[in-house]
C-alpha cells in the first residue's frame, strides 16, 4: 500500500491504495504534503485536484474500499447520487429495499473510506438538514455548495 498527502481547500487529503485500486481517502486538519506521488496514486490525485478546481464532476479511477457486504452495497448506491444533487437517508434506505434500515445506512455512510469520491456528503436529513458527517458538518456544507450548479448566498 502506498499513501500520498495532498493539499485541498478542506485540509490535507490522505490517499491510500495500490495496483488494485484506491482503498482509502480521508481528510486531515493538518499534515505534510507529499513531495512525490507514487505512480499507483497519481490518477486519483489528478482527479481530486480537478474536482476541487471544478474541472471534474465524477471520478473514474479504480476503487478498492474495504468493508462488509452491506457497507459495500450502501457505498455503491452513494455512487449513483449525481453531482450537485442530494438524497435523504430515508431515500437511501428505500433504494436498498428496507425503509427500516435507515440507521444502518447512516452508519455505513459514516464508515465510507473514500472521502468525496463515494459521495456520502450528498446524503442529508429528510427535512433537508445537514446531518452527521465524519469530516465535520462545515466540510459537508462546503462540498454541497461547491457542487451546487447555481451560485447562491448559502445553501444552509
Amino acid at each position: 500500500m502506498e499513501t500520498a498527502y495532498i493539499k485541498t481547500p478542506l485540509g490535507i487529503a490522505a490517499i491510500t491504495g495500490d495496483e488494485n485500486g484506491i482503498s482509502e481517502i480521508s481528510v486531515l486538519d493538518e499534515g505534510t504534503v507529499s513531495v512525490e506521488i507514487p505512480i499507483v496514486l497519481q490518477e486519483a490525485v489528478l482527479q481530486l485536484n480537478d474536482y476541487f478546481e471544478k474541472k471534474r464532476t465524477h471520478f473514474d479511477f479504480k476503487l478498492n474500499p474495504k468493508g462488509t457486504e452491506f457497507q459495500q452495497k450502501v457505498w455503491k448506491t452513494l455512487l449513483e447520487i449525481p453531482y450537485g444533487k442530494t438524497r435523504s437517508y430515508l431515500e437511501q434506505s428505500k433504494i436498498l429495499g428496507d425503509v427500516k434500515a435507515i440507521r444502518a445506512v447512516a452508519s455505513a455512510n459514516g464508515k465510507n473510506p473514500l472521502w468525496i469520491v463515494v459521495p456520502c456528503h450528498r446524503v442529508i436529513g429528510t427535512n433537508g438538514s445537514l446531518t452527521g458527517y465524519a469530516g465535520g458538518l462545515w466540510r459537508k456544507k462546503w462540498l454541497l455548495e461547491h457542487e451546487n450548479p447555481t451560485t447562491q448566498q448559502s445553501l444552509f
